[in-house]
């Protein structure tokens, strides 16, 4: 098979679908890898580690798109790149389709095949792809609020950890998964008190039992996120509905309830984030204001860290790589359940329940594609 790897080109995107060492192993079992010019600069893998991987180096974006019949991204396809799109094509990347529904018509229209990272899912309810990502993205949240928190950025003046006598900052933290509880441990790691809520109470008992004494669980509910966002310098929204639309848990009437300078990092954001006020920005315009409250809502924050965001994607999705290349997308998803779940576009057809729910679009039961 023909692979193409593409350079990211979303505002402030440095990271790259694939590492020379993957490149490596494609090549190894026969395909053909083309990379576009410089695609893996941004994460520190210049092209001469590509060729000497095996890969192919080839000039332009278009020429990758047209003779590759599976692409690799990190993000999904931004709207120059839609025509690239074409019939029987295969892509694999993170699409968070039910955020966007004009992406989602226009790969519809291309007739391609669309594999989402972020629905691949293992039995045991695991998103293996979308876990590397969140787990840094969890981590940056805490970073990002801290930075923020500062005054000269519009933020309380408040120190996360506060000193000696003076009380840590409230970090608040919608959502118990894997954005969640990274967030919770640099939090609590700096010195923060932080609460963090969830709807699963089996959940809660888990963070309950890992989570240091300075963290706090409670069941996430209209009160409790109401009291908690009331009391918090930080929150952070960490709350997941695999494929769909994250609900909007705090609302644009409950800010008047929070602190002045207060800080909001809604990492979901790019399924169309937990807060109603949230809106995505990029790394160089990554925050606003409203009523008073600071929002940071960078759609790509692992961007932001390539190096790192990279190799740990990479790690992820190869082995979903390699079984797409060796058997063909029908006969890959036939074998493997978790990467069956990954379908979300087939030929203009909806395959994935969430997104056909956020657009009211027909659905097509995934066994009718294979």
């Amino acid at each position: 098979m023909q692979i193409g790897v593409p350079k990211e080109i979303k505002t402030n995107e440095n990271r790259v679908a694939l590492v020379p060492g993957g490149a490596e192993a494609l090549v190894a079992q026969g395909h053909t890898v083309f990379l576009e010019r410089g695609a893996g600069e941004g994460s520190g893998f210049d092209d001469a580690a590509y060729e000497a991987a095996g890969a192919r180096v080839l000039p332009t974006a278009d020429e990758v798109w047209s003779r590759a019949d599976l692409i690799m991204k990190v993000k999904e396809p931004i709207e120059v790149e839609w025509p690239r799109m074409r019939p029987g094509q295969v892509m694999y990347t993170y699409f968070h389709f039910a955020a966007d529904e004009r992406l989602t018509r226009a790969v519809i229209a291309s007739q391609a095949i669309a594999v989402a990272y972020e629905t691949v899912q293992l039995p045991s309810g695991e998103l293996p792809l979308l876990t590397p990502m969140s787990e840094v993205a969890g981590r940056m949240a805490v970073q990002a609020g801290a930075k923020y928190l500062e005054k000269v950025y519009g933020g309380r003046g408040i120190l996360l950890g506060g000193v000696p006598g003076v009380a840590p900052a409230e970090v608040v933290i919608l959502g118990g998964g894997t954005v969640g509880i990274n967030a919770a441990k640099m939090a609590a790691g700096l010195g923060a008190h932080v609460t963090i809520l969830d709807i699963s109470l089996d959940r809660l008992r888990y963070l309950d039992d890992v989570l240091p004494a300075n963290c706090d669980t409670w069941y996430s509910n209209r009160h409790n996120i109401l009291d908690a966002a009331s009391r918090a310098d930080l929150v952070v929204g960490a709350v997941l509905l695999p494929g769909a639309r994250a609900p909007h848990l705090l609302r644009r009437e409950d800010l008047k309830r929070m602190k002045q300078g207060a800080v909001i990092v809604d990492v979901a954001v790019d399924q169309g984030g937990c807060v109603e006020t949230i809106k995505p920005t990029t790394h160089e315009n990554p925050t606003y204001f409203v009523d008073g409250i600071l929002h940071y809502g960078v759609a790509n924050m692992p961007g932001g860290v390539p190096r790192t965001s990279t190799l740990a994607l990479t790690n992820a999705t190869l082995q979903g790589a390699l079984r797409l290349a060796k058997h063909g997308w029908q006969e890959a998803c036939r074998r493997d359940e978790g990467l069956r779940k990954g379908l979300n576009v087939v030929a203009g057809k909806v395959v994935y329940p969430g997104v056909a729910e956020a657009f009211k679009l027909p659905l097509v039961d995934v066994a009718a594609v294979l």
